[in-house]
């Protein structure tokens, strides 16, 4: 039969490991969700760069067009571009 002072060891030992563990948990999680937040930010900054480079692309195509908007999507890159509308409005 363990004496009490063994008893009183191996729990202190448990309650300290489990406390350990939790504060452990709770250090990783808060590396984690910065991480997450940081990659997040840097996502939406590309999203914004993108966007801004496409903005950019279609103000210099309309300029190249010679300011005519006439309803044609000449960006090759655009979901929308059509290539028979586009050889028809270079047509004209």
């Amino acid at each position: 039969m363990p004496s009490q002072v063994v008893n009183v060891a191996r729990y202190s030992a448990l309650v300290g490991g489990i406390g350990y563990g939790i504060l452990h948990r709770r250090t990783l999680q808060k590396r984690h969700d910065v991480r997450v937040a940081e990659e997040e930010r840097k996502h939406q900054l590309h999203l914004l760069e993108e966007q801004r480079k496409r903005a950019d692309q279609e103000l210099l195509n309309r300029i190249r067009s010679g300011g005519k908007d006439s309803g044609v999507i000449s960006d090759p890159e655009n979901p929308q571009f059509d290539l028979e509308k586009w050889l028809l409005s270079l047509e004209k």
